[in-house]
Order: structure tokens, then C-alpha cells, then sequence
């Protein structure tokens, strides 16, 4: 029997905009790992899509977790949790870890996951991840389906892997993942750096060679 082929749908040549009713379609976004413990419990990870930068000085981060998982109460209580950034190996236990409750199993043990002291804070962070955020709780602030947790990033702690012999950090080549529309991907093709857009060029290496 031979195997059906798939063929992507183009978009028409002409298109036009459809309204939809309001909802959550900001994407991507990144896939994140949080991981909390209550002193002398096992520590747990929830997945979060909803996470994001709010603040360069102080350092601050949010995440937004619905009040019925099980890690909100450990984090409430806790006031700390640690954000693990995810990359390509970590994704069947990153989505694991999203629909799997820590009431029930223990996620560290079946995704064979290492947990890791932080410097700042008494919840682990996850070894394999690239990077750890210790993170404190300022604020917590009622939304509706989802509570935003505020946070103040304590401290970070990379994975020297990524380092090269001059210190810098190589975390694009980690294999990052993003989460959009109900699916994972890893971070592709470089189209530019941040200022790209207005940044002179070499006028020497551009120019005209002058006529003779």
C-alpha cells in the first residue's frame, strides 16, 4: 500500500483578513520549564507557554499558571520557582511535563531529569536545560482563568558547554524551542541582529574603486 502524500496547502494570491472572537494567538512564544519545591517534598516542573520578559533593572520575568495545577500552590507558598529554558532534547518532557500533574507522578524520575542547586533560591533548576533563572515572587495578580506571578531573576546559571574559550555564550546554538499554535519548533535561520536594520555598512569594502 503506498503511503498517501500530503501536499502543502498554498495561500491564495489574494488574500484577505477573517475576524475571529478575541483569544490567545500571540505566537511564538517561548516554551519554558518551571520547576518549585516545597521543603521536604519531591520538586515538580510545569510547562508554561505563558512566560516573558518584563523588566531589564531590576531583572524581572512573569509566568501565568491557572490556580487548579499543581504547582501553583507550591509556588504561591514558596514565593520562588526556577524558569529552565528548553531545547530540542528537551521537548518530550517539556510537553510531558505539560500534561502530566505532580499530584500524580513524579516528572524529574520519568523524564529522567536531573535537579540542580541554585545559588539564590532553595528550588532546583533542571541540569540538562541551558539556562536557569532563580526567580523570587513580588507580586501575584488575578486575571481571571490564569494568576501572573512577578518575579525578580536572582541569578542565572548557564551550562558551560556553551561557553568558548573568551567567555562568551552560545545559547543560539543550543537548539532553542518555541511553542506556536499548539505545536514545538526549534529555532531556525538567522535573519538578522538586533540594530541590523540601521547599522552602517563598511563604506571601504562597499564602495567604488576609483578610475584610473
Amino acid at each position: 500500500m503506498k503511503r498517501e502524500q500530503i501536499k502543502e496547502k498554498s495561500l491564495p494570491a489574494k488574500s484577505k483578513k477573517v475576524d475571529w472572537k478575541a483569544g490567545n494567538m500571540l505566537y511564538p512564544v517561548p516554551a519554558v520549564m518551571v520547576s518549585c519545591q516545597r521543603e521536604g517534598e519531591k520538586p515538580n516542573i510545569i510547562t508554561v507557554a505563558w512566560a516573558g520578559t518584563v523588566c531589564s533593572t531590576p531583572a524581572m520575568l512573569s509566568i501565568s499558571i491557572r490556580k487548579e495545577r499543581y504547582s501553583y500552590n507550591i509556588i504561591k507558598e514558596t514565593g520562588e520557582f526556577a524558569v529552565n529554558l528548553v531545547t530540542k532534547d528537551l521537548v518530550r518532557a517539556t510537553d510531558y511535563c505539560g500534561v502530566r500533574s505532580g499530584r500524580d507522578v513524579d516528572k524529574f524520575a520519568e523524564m529522567k531529569l536531573t535537579p540542580c542547586t541554585l545559588k539564590h533560591i532553595k528550588a532546583p533548576g533542571i541540569e540538562e536545560s541551558p539556562v536557569c533563572l532563580a526567580c523570587k515572587v513580588v507580586e501575584v495578580k488575578p486575571l481571571g482563568s490564569h494568576d501572573l506571578f512577578l518575579a525578580e531573576i536572582l541569578g542565572v546559571t548557564v551550562d558551560s558547554r556553551y561557553m568558548d574559550e573568551k567567555n562568551k555564550f552560545h545559547l543560539n546554538q543550543s537548539g532553542l524551542v518555541s511553542y506556536s499554535h499548539g505545536e514545538y519548533f526549534e529555532l531556525g535561520k538567522k535573519l538578522g541582529s538586533f540594530g541590523y536594520s540601521v547599522r552602517k555598512t563598511d563604506k571601504k569594502s562597499t564602495g567604488r574603486r576609483k578610475k584610473k
